[in-house]
């Protein structure tokens, strides 16, 4: 029986080991900003290079904004077509047309 019971021990011990690895062992795998940061203290890295990271991060995450941005702002565009098709009786693509057609006629 104990040999059974130390067997289940490390059993448990080795899952255990393996669960915590999968929380810490990767950025891709981290859910939340402890885990992040325990990733990246595990880098090492100095002070030079955390602030890189950083102005790399930074960047990154204006880029996404402004990607988020454009696509609200299309999402909105969209929207504000469909509905002039729809209180004109006329479909997407013939409001399109008329407004290439519109901005033709103004830049004469």
């Amino acid at each position: 029986m104990k040999e059974t019971f130390n067997l289940q021990d490390a059993i448990n011990a080795i899952d255990e080991y393996g669960y915590e690895k999968k929380q810490t062992s990767g950025l891709e795998l981290a859910r939340n900003a402890s885990q992040m940061k325990t990733y990246l203290k595990s880098l090492n890295y100095s002070l030079r290079r955390l602030t890189l990271l950083q102005e790399v991060v930074n960047d990154l995450v204006d880029e996404e904004q402004h990607k988020k941005l454009q696509q609200e702002k299309i999402q909105t565009y969209k929207t504000k077509i469909i509905n002039l098709s729809r209180e004109y009786g006329i479909s997407f693509d013939d409001v399109i047309q008329l407004m290439r057609e519109q901005e033709v006629n103004d830049k004469k």
